[in-house]
Protein backbone atom coordinates (compact mmCIF):
# COMPACT_ATOMS: atom_id res chain seq x y z
CA UNK A 1 0.00 0.00 0.00
CA UNK A 2 2.85 2.16 0.73
CA UNK A 3 4.53 1.84 -2.32
CA UNK A 4 1.47 2.09 -4.26
CA UNK A 5 0.76 5.68 -2.48
CA UNK A 6 4.78 7.33 -3.18
CA UNK A 7 3.70 5.47 -7.27
CA UNK A 8 0.56 7.58 -7.05
CA UNK A 9 2.19 10.71 -5.97
CA UNK A 10 4.86 10.73 -8.35
CA UNK A 11 2.54 10.23 -11.03
CA UNK A 12 0.52 13.12 -10.23
CA UNK A 13 3.78 15.70 -9.86
CA UNK A 14 4.99 14.09 -12.98
CA UNK A 15 1.52 15.06 -14.39
CA UNK A 16 1.56 18.63 -13.21
CA UNK A 17 4.80 19.14 -14.22
CA UNK A 18 4.29 17.94 -18.10
CA UNK A 19 1.01 19.94 -17.83
CA UNK A 20 3.05 23.33 -16.48
CA UNK A 21 5.92 22.60 -19.34
CA UNK A 22 3.11 22.64 -22.09
CA UNK A 23 1.02 25.62 -20.74
CA UNK A 24 1.84 28.92 -22.58
CA UNK A 25 1.01 32.67 -21.49
CA UNK A 26 1.69 34.28 -25.30
CA UNK A 27 1.42 37.92 -23.44
CA UNK A 28 4.93 36.84 -22.00
CA UNK A 29 8.05 36.28 -23.94
CA UNK A 30 10.91 33.35 -22.92
CA UNK A 31 14.81 33.62 -24.87
CA UNK A 32 15.51 31.81 -27.91
CA UNK A 33 19.04 31.25 -29.27
CA UNK A 34 19.70 29.90 -32.73
CA UNK A 35 23.27 28.47 -32.48
CA UNK A 36 24.96 28.09 -35.69
CA UNK A 37 27.40 26.05 -35.72
CA UNK A 38 30.22 25.60 -38.46
CA UNK A 39 31.77 22.07 -39.30
CA UNK A 40 33.18 20.66 -42.34
CA UNK A 41 31.71 16.68 -42.85
CA UNK A 42 32.21 15.49 -39.50
CA UNK A 43 34.89 17.82 -38.12
CA UNK A 44 34.49 21.26 -36.42
CA UNK A 45 35.88 23.75 -38.57
CA UNK A 46 39.26 25.24 -37.29
CA UNK A 47 40.37 28.04 -39.11
CA UNK A 48 43.83 28.29 -40.10
CA UNK A 49 44.62 25.30 -38.25
CA UNK A 50 42.48 22.70 -39.94
CA UNK A 51 43.11 20.46 -43.28
CA UNK A 52 40.05 19.05 -45.20
CA UNK A 53 39.38 17.39 -48.56
CA UNK A 54 35.97 18.16 -50.34
CA UNK A 55 33.98 15.66 -53.07
CA UNK A 56 36.41 16.55 -55.86
CA UNK A 57 39.28 15.08 -53.98
CA UNK A 58 41.24 18.61 -52.84
CA UNK A 59 43.01 19.49 -49.83
CA UNK A 60 41.97 22.92 -48.10
CA UNK A 61 42.23 24.98 -45.39
CA UNK A 62 39.97 27.84 -44.60
CA UNK A 63 41.01 31.45 -43.20
CA UNK A 64 37.73 32.89 -43.01
CA UNK A 65 34.21 32.07 -42.65
CA UNK A 66 31.52 34.31 -42.52
CA UNK A 67 27.92 35.17 -44.03
CA UNK A 68 24.87 37.05 -42.70
CA UNK A 69 21.54 35.57 -41.57
CA UNK A 70 18.14 37.82 -41.89
CA UNK A 71 14.87 38.23 -41.74
CA UNK A 72 14.00 34.97 -38.90
CA UNK A 73 10.40 34.16 -38.28
CA UNK A 74 9.05 31.32 -36.02
CA UNK A 75 6.13 29.01 -36.23
CA UNK A 76 4.19 27.66 -33.66
CA UNK A 77 2.74 24.47 -33.19
CA UNK A 78 -1.15 26.05 -33.80
CA UNK A 79 0.06 27.67 -37.56
CA UNK A 80 0.75 31.32 -35.99
CA UNK A 81 3.88 33.34 -36.92
CA UNK A 82 6.27 35.26 -35.27
CA UNK A 83 8.01 37.36 -37.15
CA UNK A 84 11.63 38.93 -35.72
CA UNK A 85 11.13 42.82 -35.99
CA UNK A 86 13.09 43.40 -39.13
CA UNK A 87 15.70 46.22 -36.83
CA UNK A 88 16.18 42.86 -34.89
CA UNK A 89 16.65 40.65 -37.54
CA UNK A 90 20.60 41.08 -38.83
CA UNK A 91 23.11 39.01 -37.35
CA UNK A 92 26.82 38.18 -39.27
CA UNK A 93 28.39 34.84 -38.19
CA UNK A 94 32.13 35.28 -37.83
CA UNK A 95 34.11 31.95 -37.47
CA UNK A 96 36.71 34.19 -35.86
CA UNK A 97 34.57 36.08 -33.12
CA UNK A 98 32.61 32.82 -31.03
CA UNK A 99 30.38 35.93 -29.83
CA UNK A 100 28.42 36.09 -32.99
CA UNK A 101 27.71 32.27 -33.49
CA UNK A 102 23.85 32.68 -31.20
CA UNK A 103 21.96 35.42 -31.95
CA UNK A 104 19.20 35.53 -29.45
CA UNK A 105 15.50 36.17 -29.85
CA UNK A 106 12.99 37.43 -27.38
CA UNK A 107 9.82 35.74 -28.87
CA UNK A 108 6.33 34.85 -26.97
CA UNK A 109 6.28 31.43 -25.09
CA UNK A 110 4.92 28.51 -27.03
CA UNK A 111 6.03 25.49 -28.38
CA UNK A 112 7.74 26.47 -32.17
CA UNK A 113 7.68 23.48 -35.16
CA UNK A 114 9.87 25.58 -37.73
CA UNK A 115 12.01 28.37 -38.21
CA UNK A 116 12.91 30.05 -41.35
CA UNK A 117 15.34 32.75 -42.44
CA UNK A 118 17.44 33.68 -45.45
CA UNK A 119 21.23 33.66 -46.03
CA UNK A 120 21.97 37.17 -47.00
CA UNK A 121 20.25 40.54 -46.47
CA UNK A 122 17.18 40.88 -48.13
CA UNK A 123 16.61 43.36 -51.11
CA UNK A 124 14.55 45.98 -49.02
CA UNK A 125 17.21 46.46 -46.69
CA UNK A 126 19.97 46.80 -49.70
CA UNK A 127 17.99 48.97 -51.75
CA UNK A 128 17.72 51.71 -48.70
CA UNK A 129 19.52 54.73 -47.73
CA UNK A 130 22.76 53.97 -46.17
CA UNK A 131 21.70 55.90 -42.70
CA UNK A 132 18.44 53.85 -42.50
CA UNK A 133 20.97 50.95 -42.40
CA UNK A 134 22.01 50.98 -38.96
CA UNK A 135 23.63 48.40 -36.55
CA UNK A 136 24.66 44.53 -38.23
CA UNK A 137 23.77 45.90 -41.57
CA UNK A 138 25.03 49.05 -41.22
CA UNK A 139 27.81 49.54 -45.07
CA UNK A 140 30.20 51.54 -42.94
CA UNK A 141 31.15 49.28 -40.33
CA UNK A 142 30.62 46.26 -43.45
CA UNK A 143 32.24 47.80 -45.93
CA UNK A 144 36.37 46.42 -45.65
CA UNK A 145 34.77 42.90 -45.97
CA UNK A 146 31.19 42.19 -46.58
CA UNK A 147 30.35 45.15 -48.70
CA UNK A 148 30.56 45.59 -52.02
CA UNK A 149 29.37 49.10 -54.28
CA UNK A 150 26.32 50.55 -54.12
CA UNK A 151 25.12 48.67 -57.06
CA UNK A 152 26.33 45.22 -55.84
CA UNK A 153 25.71 45.24 -52.29
CA UNK A 154 26.22 43.18 -49.12
CA UNK A 155 28.84 39.83 -49.07
CA UNK A 156 26.37 37.39 -48.43
CA UNK A 157 29.04 34.92 -47.64
CA UNK A 158 32.68 34.84 -47.60
CA UNK A 159 35.30 31.87 -47.41
CA UNK A 160 38.67 32.14 -47.79
CA UNK A 161 42.11 30.02 -47.40
CA UNK A 162 44.23 27.79 -49.09
CA UNK A 163 44.60 24.65 -51.41
CA UNK A 164 46.69 22.13 -50.29
CA UNK A 165 46.76 19.27 -52.60
CA UNK A 166 46.96 19.68 -55.94
CA UNK A 167 48.86 22.81 -56.14
CA UNK A 168 50.19 23.21 -52.44
CA UNK A 169 49.81 27.29 -51.26
CA UNK A 170 47.17 28.58 -53.82
CA UNK A 171 44.71 30.51 -52.58
CA UNK A 172 41.34 30.93 -53.02
CA UNK A 173 38.54 33.43 -52.48
CA UNK A 174 34.52 32.85 -52.56
CA UNK A 175 32.51 36.24 -52.15
CA UNK A 176 28.96 35.56 -52.50
CA UNK A 177 25.81 37.95 -52.99
CA UNK A 178 23.84 39.95 -55.56
CA UNK A 179 19.91 40.58 -54.37
CA UNK A 180 18.69 42.13 -57.77
CA UNK A 181 20.40 45.09 -58.31
CA UNK A 182 19.33 49.07 -57.52
CA UNK A 183 20.95 51.17 -60.11
CA UNK A 184 21.05 48.30 -62.75
CA UNK A 185 19.17 44.77 -62.52
CA UNK A 186 21.66 42.19 -61.53
CA UNK A 187 20.71 38.37 -59.86
CA UNK A 188 19.90 37.32 -56.73
CA UNK A 189 21.51 35.12 -54.45
CA UNK A 190 19.63 35.40 -51.33
CA UNK A 191 18.48 32.27 -50.04
CA UNK A 192 15.82 31.38 -48.17
CA UNK A 193 16.50 28.86 -45.33
CA UNK A 194 13.41 26.81 -43.94
CA UNK A 195 14.02 24.00 -40.89
CA UNK A 196 11.65 21.78 -39.47
CA UNK A 197 11.93 21.23 -35.66
CA UNK A 198 10.11 18.35 -35.15
CA UNK A 199 12.17 15.53 -36.15
CA UNK A 200 15.20 16.35 -33.28
CA UNK A 201 13.11 18.28 -30.77
CA UNK A 202 11.14 21.37 -30.83
CA UNK A 203 11.53 24.16 -28.84
CA UNK A 204 8.90 24.99 -26.14
CA UNK A 205 10.07 28.71 -25.00
CA UNK A 206 8.75 30.05 -21.78
CA UNK A 207 9.79 32.82 -19.77
CA UNK A 208 12.48 32.77 -17.46
CA UNK A 209 13.94 29.77 -19.41
CA UNK A 210 16.81 29.59 -21.60
CA UNK A 211 15.54 27.73 -25.19
CA UNK A 212 18.63 27.13 -28.06
CA UNK A 213 18.28 25.67 -31.25
CA UNK A 214 21.43 23.94 -32.45
CA UNK A 215 21.75 24.48 -36.46
CA UNK A 216 24.69 22.51 -38.11
CA UNK A 217 26.68 24.57 -40.82
CA UNK A 218 28.61 21.84 -43.15
CA UNK A 219 31.35 23.38 -45.08
CA UNK A 220 31.20 20.64 -47.12
CA UNK A 221 28.34 20.89 -48.70
CA UNK A 222 29.04 24.43 -50.34
CA UNK A 223 30.91 22.11 -52.54
CA UNK A 224 29.02 19.81 -53.09
CA UNK A 225 25.37 20.13 -53.61
CA UNK A 226 23.25 20.86 -56.99
CA UNK A 227 26.66 22.30 -58.01
CA UNK A 228 29.71 20.62 -57.90
CA UNK A 229 32.98 23.14 -57.04
CA UNK A 230 36.71 22.32 -57.22
CA UNK A 231 38.85 25.01 -56.19
CA UNK A 232 41.91 24.44 -58.72
CA UNK A 233 38.99 24.97 -61.68
CA UNK A 234 37.32 27.88 -59.70
CA UNK A 235 39.68 29.31 -57.14
CA UNK A 236 38.00 33.25 -57.16
CA UNK A 237 34.41 33.45 -57.34
CA UNK A 238 32.98 36.72 -56.78
CA UNK A 239 30.30 38.58 -58.63
CA UNK A 240 29.78 36.31 -62.08
CA UNK A 241 27.33 34.13 -63.20
CA UNK A 242 28.79 31.09 -61.51
CA UNK A 243 28.36 32.55 -57.82
CA UNK A 244 24.27 31.86 -58.69
CA UNK A 245 25.15 28.11 -59.19
CA UNK A 246 27.32 28.16 -55.55
CA UNK A 247 24.41 30.45 -54.25
CA UNK A 248 21.89 27.08 -54.80
CA UNK A 249 23.98 24.83 -52.60
CA UNK A 250 23.38 27.44 -49.48
CA UNK A 251 20.44 25.61 -48.28
CA UNK A 252 21.40 22.15 -48.15
CA UNK A 253 24.65 23.42 -45.85
CA UNK A 254 21.96 23.80 -42.96
CA UNK A 255 20.31 21.20 -40.38
CA UNK A 256 18.79 21.55 -37.33
CA UNK A 257 20.81 19.17 -35.48
CA UNK A 258 18.81 19.36 -31.98
CA UNK A 259 16.98 21.30 -29.41
CA UNK A 260 17.85 21.98 -25.62
CA UNK A 261 15.00 23.06 -23.75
Amino acid sequence: MKLFFILACFVMISSACNKDDNHFDTSLKGDLSVEFDNIVGASDLQLDSGSYTNSSGESFTVTKLAYYVSNFSFTKSDGTIYTVPQDSAYFLIDEADESTHEPVFSVPEGEYTSVHFILGVDSLRSTKDAGQRTGVPDPASAAESMYWNANNGYIFFKMQGFLLAPGAGDKYNYEIGGYGGNASPTFNNIKSISLDLNQRGVPKVKAGKETNLHLMVDILKFFHGSTELSISQHPDVMFTDFSIQIANNFPAMINHDHTEN
